[in-house]
């Protein structure tokens, strides 16, 4: 099954309220929640992931800045956080070196990434040759693929990422459907983010955040049902 990561975020920013929202949802079956270090202080960050950890899930941050020193000073953040999975970033040069010897997983960006919130430029030779490279590198454990905010064919896309990264893909931005999540899961994706969609209560129109979760969580495992009959 595709993993699905909530993302405790809207507009490439942690919601304000992060910690009463993942409250919310603490009974649910997700096994990956995330945040970005934008948003809200460092120490709401710390007991977020403090009670993430203690219900027995991962910890995710997401970098969104494409400002050198504001992604390295994420990369320190999500060190001392003491994150499971660090997505997102376009230095892995200067970043492998500030998680040498820790357990952290890195998947940044491939392609040229732009704007906040970011959006993915490219062909998609060129964002595969991008993930390609990447993944070659030591250090390098999977990739965060912005493919719905790229303005092509999507399924394509995913497809050649997959193939030429040879590891795990998550796609992230911007899923709101159930053939979003089918996409992904078919052409060979790890995972799959959701943010702000549980926030402006798109996935249930009317329902409540844990409701929006929960539907996440069942539409992740129908597609691997119909994925695999």
């Amino acid at each position: 099954m595709a993993e699905f990561l909530f993302m405790l975020t809207k507009d490439d920013a942690t919601v304000s309220d992060c910690l009463d929202v993942y409250d919310q949802v603490r009974d649910t079956d997700l096994r990956w929640v995330g945040f970005k270090d934008i948003g809200v202080p460092t120490e709401t960050l710390r007991e977020l992931a403090r009670r993430i950890r203690a219900d027995g899930r991962k910890v995710v941050l997401e970098i969104v800045s494409t400002d050198t020193a504001a992604e390295l000073a994420s990369v320190r953040a999500g060190v001392d956080l003491g994150v499971d999975l660090l997505m997102g970033g376009t230095q892995p040069d200067a970043a492998l070196p500030l998680m040498k010897d820790t357990p952290i997983r890195y998947f940044p960006f491939p392609g040229q990434i732009l704007g906040h919130p970011s959006v993915l430029k490219g062909t998609i030779e060129s964002i595969a040759e991008s993930a390609r490279e990447l993944k070659s590198r030591p250090g390098v454990a999977g990739l965060d693929l912005l493919a719905y905010r790229w303005d092509g064919d999507v399924p394509a896309l995913i497809s050649a990422v997959v193939r030429a990264s040879l590891g795990p893909i998550v796609v992230a931005g911007s899923i709101v459907t159930s053939d979003q999540i089918r996409i992904v899961t078919d052409r060979g994706a790890w995972g799959f983010t959701i943010g702000g969609a549980v926030f402006d209560r798109l996935l249930v129109p009317g329902g409540s955040l844990r409701d929006q979760v929960a539907w996440a969580l069942a539409e992740a495992s129908a597609a691997q049902v119909g994925h695999n009959s």
